[in-house]
């Protein structure tokens, strides 16, 4: 498209990418910090029955720490072409992509810190059970994973073929 059009390029669009780079920061911290939260409680009380699988049991939040850096990446990636006027087009994208990050860590987050307080708990008690913890962990840390893919993929498309704002 590369045309200068005044409509497209309304005053507000780059609110909408500075929103969306704050949700993916804000979204996977709290994720973050619920799923290294909830599964501490369940690390520290297996520590006293046995403590010498205190550091392989902190698996859970280190997983939920990562999150954090999936957000982290998304939002350097926006705030890298954010601008006073930027087209309406990128402005939404850029929101999408900093929700999609910011939800899917979220969600991810919620998922790591109930499997690893439930999966800390009972790997205590039978060991055997940690691989299968391990497992699902894995599994819920996909879920945040997902997220960043949509959100690079967004900030792709955000860049092609839309109009140029002038000042």
């Amino acid at each position: 498209m590369d045309e200068y059009s005044d409509a497209r390029c309304p005053a507000y669009a780059s609110f909408f990418g500075v929103m969306g780079c704050a949700a993916s920061i804000i979204f996977t911290v709290i994720g973050a910090s619920y799923g290294t939260a909830k599964s501490a409680g369940a690390i520290f009380s297996s520590g006293i029955i046995r403590p010498e699988r205190l550091m392989q049991n902190t698996l859970c939040a280190i997983m939920a720490q990562i999150l954090s850096i999936y957000g982290l990446v998304s939002s350097v990636i926006i705030q890298g072409d954010l601008e006073e006027k930027i087209p309406l087009y990128q402005g939404f994208m850029q929101f999408g992509a900093g929700i999609s990050v910011g939800l899917c860590g979220l969600a991810a987050g919620f998922a790591i810190g109930i499997v690893g307080d439930a999966g800390v708990r009972a790997s205590t008690q039978q060991p055997r059970l940690y691989i299968g913890m391990v497992l699902i962990l894995i599994f819920a840390e996909v879920l945040g994973l997902y997220g960043v893919v949509v959100s690079v993929l967004m900030l792709t498309r955000s860049k092609q073929n839309v109009t140029r704002c002038l000042y």
